[in-house]
């Protein structure tokens, strides 16, 4: 796929994602057992505060691990999304789910192993421009398909297959909401 050149900064994709689990085993044994991903750094940190573990996600990015011997519980529909098929909302900073790129021709065999693995996975997903955004078929204007499911601590992952090249004509309209637009726009009507 060709996409824009950033003019500022050569990136080359994502170093690593870290988030923070509640059981550093409990996660090898999903991300590695389940998922396949090699294990490829681990980290004991300083004064017992805990660990940091890397696993690999392929194309030289990785999905990273903190334990940490005093971390507070997990906050669904706060720190993450809300735990439903699809992810819902959550705070404003928080990490909403991770997208994991797969093959587009993968997809629906993906689905099919993460059912037989015992994994609880929403149906594949058409994300495209129609009013709804989705559907469980292809659809002309379909530009990625999905499968959310979740690993042992809540944290919401999706298997994600670009179905055609981005932008085209059309990807690319949308102007950003800004804040304080909105709240111009929600100015209080007086009660009668």
């Amino acid at each position: 796929m060709s996409r824009p050149a950033n003019p500022e900064f050569q990136f080359e994709g994502i170093n690593h994602l870290a988030l923070v689990c509640k059981d550093m085993a409990r996660t090898v044994d999903f991300y590695t057992g389940v998922l396949g991903m090699p294990l490829i750094k681990t980290i004991d940190l300083p004064g017992g505060m805990g660990q940091h573990f890397f696993f690999d996600v392929g194309n030289g990015d990785c999905i990273a691990f903190f334990w940490f011997a005093n971390a507070p519980e997990a906050q669904p529909g706060i720190a993450s999304a809300t735990q439903a098929m699809i992810p819902g909302v959550s705070a404003h900073g928080s990490m909403n789910h991770v997208a994991i790129n797969v093959a587009a021709d993968k997809i629906d065999e993906y689905y099919d192993k993460l059912l037989a693995k015992g994994i609880q996975a929403s149906k594949v997903i058409s994300h495209d421009d129609s009013p709804m955004q989705a559907s469980l078929e292809i659809t002309p204007t379909t530009f990625v398909r999905s499968i959310y499911f979740y690993d042992p601590d809540g944290i919401c992952l999706e298997f994600a297959a670009w179905t055609r090249d981005l932008p085209r004509e059309g990807d690319v309209r949308h102007k950003p909401i800004s804040v304080s637009s909105v709240a111009k726009a929600q100015v209080a009507v007086p009660a009668e």
